[in-house]
């Protein structure tokens, strides 16, 4: 395992609110059912990886891997572990998706994305 991937970083306002711009525009498009479900969940993928990387570059840090972003969820924004849970099942299929050509997401699982991603949002603008 890697270490050190959180790097310290000054929060930059401008990167944090083109951050939260573009995750809320895509969780908006992830709820639009004239797409695709492949659609819909890369969109509302996206955005939870989008708003989650706000929360952490608010808290001063950086990282490269997706996966930290969403871990470090429960330090930048007090997350709850069941929700991330969420958030590592998506990350996992999207994986596989990426790397394997294969997505095969539900409608169940899409619906408790973006209720994930909407709470991230809400909790990031709470904690504004």
């Amino acid at each position: 395992m890697k270490v050190r991937q959180l790097k310290p970083e000054p929060p930059s306002e401008k990167d944090i609110s083109g951050l939260i711009k573009s995750g809320l525009a895509r969780l908006n498009d992830s709820a639009n059912e004239s797409l695709s479900i492949e659609s819909r969940f890369d969109l509302a993928y996206n955005a939870a990886h989008a708003l989650s990387l706000a929360a952490l570059r608010k808290a001063g840090y950086r990282s490269e891997s997706r996966y930290i972003v969403f871990q470090c969820l429960k330090h930048t924004l007090d997350f709850p572990n069941e929700s991330w849970r969420v958030l590592d099942n998506a990350h996992r299929l999207r994986n596989i998706a990426e790397y394997e050509g294969e997505l095969d997401v539900s409608e169940a699982l899409l619906e408790s994305l973006i209720r994930t991603v909407r709470m991230i949002a809400d909790l990031l603008n709470s904690d504004a």
